[in-house]
């Protein structure tokens, strides 16, 4: 008799993060979503956004956990079944902007000609949404600002980078403000302003994936209360349903159209 092995799901996580912290956040998550569904599901990490977003239309991620544009960007391979919920944004989240204590900054138009380094172009929080708000108040952050990415797409090398001056400003997602602490100088940042709200990140699972595995996972994500060892490495409050129709403001900012 023939014994087929097993079909191994993979998880993975934007990596805004360093590696030992993603994977301190998506482990407990995997290997909960492994005992409540008895499929054997097992976490992967990536590099960069751009080889996660390739590994998730390659078919090499099987559940995904990732910021809105990146949502939209392999909604073709990925569908949403989950968004998180955390904080007093709770289904949405935002961007903020930072620099130095002294910095001569505290309107966005003083932004103009100063340089700036963002998470990447393709981060949510780290780039998308303060895009939104300047270009509210007629900047256009492309055209009328010095614009870096920051090394590995990491939110704390915004942070280091603003606090020792290497740069005038720096966009990061609001709950990443204290994620380089231990990096850095007390009272070497400040908050300059907050920026427009975005949809909440989406955990999204192969279109291709059989529909009872599908229904094992949801049900088990969503039965995760706040208080559960594997929502507080993820630094969640939980998750609820998702709607895709919320992501539509992504869709409309980008341009890209609605379709798989």
């Amino acid at each position: 008799m023939v014994v087929q092995a097993q079909q191994v799901y993979r998880i993975s996580i934007l990596p805004r993060y360093y590696p030992e912290k993603l994977t301190a956040m998506i482990t407990p998550l995997a290997n909960y979503l492994s005992r409540e569904t008895g499929l054997e599901i097992r976490p992967v990490l990536t590099k960069n956004f751009a080889e996660y977003e390739e590994k998730i239309r390659d078919g090499a991620i099987d559940i995904g956990y990732q910021n809105p544009l990146v949502y939209i960007n392999v909604a073709a391979s990925h569908e949403a079944v989950a968004t998180a919920v955390k904080g007093e944004g709770g289904e949405k989240f935002r961007g903020i902007i930072i620099a130095r204590p002294e910095a001569p900054i505290t309107k966005f138009q003083e932004l103009r000609h100063k340089k700036i380094m963002i998470v990447s172009k393709t981060s949510a929080g780290g780039y998308l949404s303060q895009k939104l708000t300047l270009a509210e108040h007629g900047l256009d952050v492309a055209r009328d600002c010095e614009i870096e990415e920051a090394a590995e797409n990491r939110q704390e090398n915004v942070i280091i980078s603003v606090s020792i001056g290497d740069v005038d400003a720096g966009f990061i997602r609001e709950s990443a403000l204290h994620a380089a602490d231990k990096y850095i100088m007390p009272g070497s940042i400040r908050v300059v302003a907050e920026c427009d709200w975005l949809p909440n990140w989406a955990l999204s699972l192969s279109r291709s994936m059989p529909a009872k595995h599908r229904k094992k996972i949801v049900s088990a994500l969503l039965a995760l209360g706040e208080e559960s060892a594997e929502i507080k490495a993820m630094g969640l409050d939980g998750f609820v349903p998702a709607d895709d129709a919320k992501y539509d403001v992504m869709r409309k900012i980008t341009g890209r159209k609605k379709g798989r």
